[in-house]
């Protein structure tokens, strides 16, 4: 039997961040960095499609790369490629059956690692 449409405020409670576990956390921001990361990959082809329309193009985005918003968007493209690499080790390892009982812990230490590399890149970032 086949169900009726969802209603629109229904699709909301997927963002809804109240009572949710660390696992569901873990696969909302998972799910979120691939959403982010696949965006990245379109711009990073559309500005290397720039190369082929000579410097004059080429210059004017590196112009456009030094706005404060493109600079936030490297740190969020940054965090988004740690998490969403360490958590897929998470993944495979759970999916292995290896470290099953810790997914919790898995899930902070990853969460932790990404903060910290994350900061580390912004500091050199900022510092170069």
């Amino acid at each position: 039997m086949l169900k009726p449409p969802q209603k629109p405020s229904d699709a909301w409670k997927w963002f809804d961040p109240r009572g949710r576990e660390p696992g569901s956390w873990a696969f909302i921001i998972n799910r979120l960095s691939a959403l982010g990361l696949t965006v990245y990959l379109y711009l990073h082809l559309s500005v290397l499609g720039k190369l082929a329309q000579g410097p004059e193009a080429y210059d004017s985005f590196v112009h456009l790369a030094e706005s404060p918003l493109v600079i936030i968007g490297e740190l969020l493209v940054i965090f988004a490629g740690l998490y969403h690499g360490l958590n897929g080790l998470r993944i495979a390892l759970t999916s292995f059956g290896i470290a099953v009982p810790y997914q919790r812990q898995l899930f902070y230490g990853i969460f932790i690692l990404t903060i910290l590399g994350s900061v580390i890149f912004a500091i050199r970032m900022f510092t170069a």
